[in-house]
Formats: C-alpha cells, sequence, structure tokens
C-alpha cells in the first residue's frame, strides 16, 4: 500500500485499501489449502512443557488483534501467563471450580454430551503448558479524566479476535485448548484486572505431548451447516 495514498471524508482520515487478488482457479486452490489444513486443529489437552519463544506468542496476540470490533475499540486484554507460581494459583482456582461444576452443577444430559472428551475436574495442563493466554472483554474503556466510553459489540468482537488467535496459534505449528471454567472471576482476582474487564476464555499454549491422543470426532458435512437462498 503506497503510505501517501490518503484522504479525508467527512473530517476523517482514510487510507487507500491496496488487496492482491487471484484467479478464480488460484482462490480456490487457497481456500481448499486453508480449509484442510484447519480441519486438522484439534483442541489438545496434553501439554509438553517444552519452552516457545515468548517472541512467537506475542506475534500470535498481534494476529488476533487485527480481528474486526465494534465501532473498532478493540474491547480486549491479552494476559500472558507463564509464572509457574502463577499458573499453579490459576490451576488450583479453576479446579475447585470445575470440581464443584462436575459435582453439583452440571446436569446428566451435559455430563453425557462431554462423556466422549473423557474430560474430568483436573487440569493439569494449566501447569504444564509454557504458557496462558487468558482473554479478558472490556464493557468500557477509562478516559485519562475517569470517565467512561462505552464498548460496542463486546463480546461477538472477542470472540473474533479468540478465533484470530486459535487459526494463529494452529498455523504456527503450536496447539492449543479453549477452557472455560465457570464461573472465572478467580481470574480477576488472580490477575487484579479492573472492574471494566472480564473473563472470557482460557487458553493455554504450547506444544503438544510427545504421546498425545484425541477424541476421534468428525464435524458436521456442509450440507447440515449451509443453507442456500
Amino acid at each position: 500500500m503506497n503510505a501517501h495514498e490518503k484522504k479525508t471524508i467527512n473530517g476523517y482520515p482514510f487510507i487507500r485499501y491496496e488487496h492482491e487478488t487471484y484467479p478464480d482457479a488460484e482462490i480456490a486452490n487457497r481456500s481448499r489449502i486453508f480449509y484442510e489444513w484447519m480441519n486438522q486443529r484439534r483442541t489438545v489437552r496434553d501439554f509438553s512443557d517444552k519452552p516457545v519463544p515468548e517472541t512467537i506468542i506475542h506475534t500470535l496476540i498481534l494476529t488476533a488483534s487485527t480481528a474486526p470490533s465494534g465501532a473498532h475499540r478493540q474491547p480486549w486484554t491479552f494476559c500472558l501467563v507463564k509464572s509457574p507460581d502463577m499458573k499453579r494459583k490459576i490451576r488450583e482456582a479453576a479446579e475447585k471450580e470445575e470440581h464443584e461444576s462436575y459435582t453439583n452443577r452440571m446436569s446428566e444430559e451435559w455430563l453425557e454430551a462431554i462423556r466422549p472428551l473423557q474430560t474430568d475436574w483436573q487440569k493439569p495442563f494449566l501447569e504444564t503448558a509454557p504458557y496462558l493466554i487468558v482473554v479478558f472483554k472490556k464493557l468500557y474503556d477509562i478516559n485519562a479524566d475517569g470517565s467512561k466510553s462505552t464498548n460496542y459489540y463486546v463480546s461477538e468482537s472477542v470472540g473474533l479476535a479468540c478465533g484470530f488467535l486459535l487459526a494463529a496459534i494452529h498455523h504456527a505449528g503450536l496447539v492449543a485448548l479453549t477452557h472455560t471454567p465457570s464461573p472465572m472471576n478467580f481470574l480477576s482476582k488472580i490477575l487484579n484486572r479492573p472492574e471494566n474487564e472480564k473473563p472470557f476464555l482460557l487458553i493455554p499454549v504450547g506444544y503438544p505431548a510427545e504421546e498425545t491422543y484425541v477424541p476421534d470426532l468428525t464435524r458436521k458435512p456442509l450440507n447440515e451447516i449451509l443453507i442456500r437462498y
């Protein structure tokens, strides 16, 4: 993009959008390759403790931050946790909530639905994975003068950013898990986040363990997810 190609529309700066286009055959090939690659993505619960350069995680988070957001407010905060002590605290608090969920909160229907995944309240991956990315959604921003600025479509925006992040993690050759202990308020306390931020997702990131198995699941075919008009 030519940085000099700018214009003002109703008093606001715009830059010329340059986008590379491809022949239809190339578009079809690129979309197929990307689908086949993404279709190999799996949620992994068995992590290696092999270290990952932190700069790689920074780049993955930058990719997540390219997601669209309501009014471009970018209402997200990514907390990167690598401290063993902090990871231990998060694991202990998460397992406490998960034990209560598996024992008293989940209905029998819910437990039956997740039985093929063979999960339970124990979450050792929260300590084994070299990094935990804790994603917070910002319900509003706090201005320099202490006033509040409303954010828009917060959950949708943060959800999109997390989707970008998971794709980037897989593209980089790493693995991840979308962990949602409920309730997640303990993350705000442990990480000392402000009141305008609420925990959205806890994502362990790293390499898979040397011997890793994942559930043999299938995804819905196109005719079950697409309706054409």
